[in-house]
Parts: C-alpha cells; structure tokens; sequence
C-alpha cells in the first residue's frame, strides 16, 4: 500500500474542514495569500521528493541488504518501536535544524509563514527531506526494512500535521507525554522565551528530558525573525541558503568559507559584520505582517487553478503511470513554473501574466501530446477538447484582468 497516498486526501479534508470552520466561527486564522503560497511549496516540495525518495529507499535498501544487525519481522509492536525510535531521531534532527546554519537553511521555510493553521503544516523545504531521510540511516542498520521506515515515516508525518492549528485549545494530562498544537504553538513562536522550544514531533518527553521544554504562555506570535517577506516559493525555499552563500563568498578567511556552513545560527565569518537580526516585538498589534494586492479578480482563478494544479502534480508524481523519466522531468519544471506564476499573481508583478500564459500553453501541450503518446488519446478527444479549452479561457481570463490590482 502506499501510504502517502493513504494520508494525502486526509490532510486535504483536515484542511478544507479547518478553513470552513473558520469562516463560520469567523476565525481570522487564514490569509487566503499566505494559504496559497503554503499550497504552492508543497506541491513543488512534492515533486523534488520524488527522485529524493526513489534514492534514499535505495540507499536504504542496500545498507538493510548488506549490513543490518538484525532481521526484523513487521508486527505491532515493532510497529510501535519503530515509531518511537523515529520520533527520537526527529526530535534531534529537528534541533540540530534549529542549530546549525545549513540544516536551518534546509529547515527555515517550514517556519516562514506568519499564521498558524493547517495550511501551514503543508508549507515545505525541498531540501529538508534530504537531510531528514539520511538521518534515519541507523534504522536500516538495527534491521527496520526500507518498506517498514518508509510506512512508518508517512504516519510519523501525519501525526505531526495536526499541531498546526489554532482552533484546537489545551488539552489536559495529554500534554505532559504527547505534543499537541499548544506546544507546537510555541515552535513556531518568534518572541525570545518560545524562540528553539518544543522540538518533538508525536512525543513531548524529548524536549522534557533535554531542557528544550516551553509552556504556551502569551498568545505566539508566527515566523522568522528574518521574515521572507515574498510569496514567492524560490525565495521561501531558498533565502537562507542565499544569505549562507553570500557570506561564504564574503568570508576574507578561506576556512570560514567552510566553517559558516556548520556553525550555529547568527555565527558571521571574519571581516563581516555581526549578524542583526529583525525585532519583532513580543506582542501581537507589534507585528506587521507581510501584505501584497493580487490581482484584480484573481481569487477565485487562483482556486481553481489550485486545484487543477494539485491534479497535474499527482499525475506527474504517480508512479503507476507510464510516464517516463523525460516527462515527469519536464512536468516538474512546468509545476514550479505555475506556482512562481501564483506568487505574481498574488502580487501583481508585471511578468506574472506572460508566465501564466506560457505555463498555461505548456501544460496543455504537455497533457495533449505527451498522454497522446502513452495512452493513445486521440487529438479530438474529450480530454484534448477539454485540456485546450480550459487554457484558452484561462489564457482570456487572465488576459482581461490580470493588468491592474485588486481594490482589497
């Protein structure tokens, strides 16, 4: 079974069933810019995790083939160890993610946002996963088939999705063993005293035993104290990685080149000025929140390419399928193309609207020429007809209003 699979329409329901709840509890929890820039990191997030995944299960296999202590049988209880072996590796990757340059580089987008909700949970790195399978590498090792660790990873994945929320208050005695959405509350906070807190993903226990335990006091305040200000998913994936390389280019001492990489955050290399980070403040009515006006009329297409989007993803990420190495390659670069268009659009930037056109044209040659090839659809097909109708109108749609800004 693939249990991605299994969890994916689970976390879209948990969504769409927070965002209703919302909107008739008249909870302000959801920016409709800051959901769509979530979406959009990890529909590209999905995409680079594919080729991520095939490796590491690979190298997985081949450390469980040839050098594994034991041969472990799937059973419950191993189940159950397998989980909580997991979940103590998670906690110190995840703290190292907050202590060392190159893993908060790998880490930083997932903490960009500046709300809190379910949408939140799905914002991703497309380069944490490297560094996070690798560093389940023991597993294999004690004997935990590839399959086992992939399986268990997923649902290890879904109970940490459920943290991100607002609308879920404290919860009792379970939060002195389990991690809940009021002490992953915290992790997100940027005020100094939540600042590195509550690194545990199913257990609370972690943080605890090594002195990385907050309580949820004051309301939290979300983000980054070097906020992305962008909805641009290059500059979320990718403004920390940035600024690391800047400074290794600038470093006068070679070996500072080297050592900024796996110093901890804030750590300058000689010659350049100590790192200032952005103040915040530590109560809410202190923080400005990023804003941007979107295009006129751009909401409801934006929707609806959204969910257009999330259909070509899976069909490009869908190993049951027949496309090749080539197609899923260039459906890739198609995908990114449509979610930097998003964040144009969002902000009304003049290069927005011949991007969405030209991703527009190339999505729908893609799904005519290169399923016309696989499956034999013929070019008067419902889906043909369908594929270049939906572009055309689109193509209009954004041509008519795509050239001014919103009112609100």
């Amino acid at each position: 079974m693939n249990v991605y699979a299994f969890i994916t329409p689970i976390i879209l329901a948990l969504v769409i069933f927070e965002v209703l709840y919302c909107s008739f509890a008249k909870k302000n929890y959801y920016n409709f810019q800051d959901t769509i820039a979530n979406l959009a990191t990890a529909i590209g997030n999905q995409c680079v995790n594919l080729v991520v995944a095939v490796v590491v299960f690979k190298l997985y296999g081949w450390i469980y083939e040839h050098y594994r202590f034991f041969t472990i049988d799937f059973n419950w209880l191993w189940a159950i160890v397998l989980i909580i072996a997991i979940d103590f590796l998670f906690y110190w990757f995840h703290r190292l993610g907050h202590e060392i340059n190159v893993l908060w580089a790998a880490h930083m987008p997932h903490h960009s946002s500046e709300e809190m909700n379910l949408a939140v949970g799905l914002r991703a790195s497309v380069t944490q996963r490297i560094f996070s399978f690798f560093f389940y590498w023991p597993l294999p090792l004690l004997g935990f088939s590839p399959e086992m660790i992939y399986a268990m990873t997923a649902f290890h994945l879904l109970g940490g999705f459920w943290h991100h929320t607002r609308v879920i208050p404290k919860l009792g005695w379970f939060e002195k063993w389990f991690n809940t959405p009021s002490h992953h509350r915290v992790h997100h906070g940027v005020q100094t005293k939540y600042l590195d807190k509550n690194y545990g993903e199913l257990l609370i226990i972690w943080d605890k035993m090594f002195g990385t335990f907050q309580e949820e006091e004051e309301e939290v305040l979300y983000g980054v104290t070097s906020p992305v200000s962008s909805w641009n998913p290059l500059d979320i994936y990718f403004q920390t990685w940035k600024a690391l390389i800047k400074d290794a280019k600038d470093a006068p001492y070679f070996i500072d080149k080297i050592k900024i990489w796996f110093m901890p955050l804030g750590w300058r290399p000689r010659g350049l000025k100590p790192y200032e980070g952005i103040g915040i403040g530590v109560n809410p009515e202190d923080q400005v929140k990023f804003e941007t006006k979107p295009f006129h009329k751009s909401k409801v297409y934006l929707f609806i390419h959204l969910v257009l989007g999330l259909g070509f993803m899976y069909l490009t990420i869908n190993t049951k399928n027949e496309l090749s190495v080539l197609d899923r390659s260039l459906f890739s670069g198609l995908i990114f193309l449509m979610i930097i268009s998003w964040s144009g659009i969002l902000s009304a930037k003049k290069w927005a609207l011949p991007l969405e056109v030209f991703r527009l044209l190339g999505m729908a040659a893609g799904i005519v020429i290169i399923l016309d090839n696989k499956y034999g659809f013929n070019f008067l097909s419902y889906l043909t007809l369908s594929t270049v109708l939906l572009a055309a109108i689109s193509i209009i749609y954004a041509g008519l209003n795509f050239r001014r800004t919103s009112l609100v």
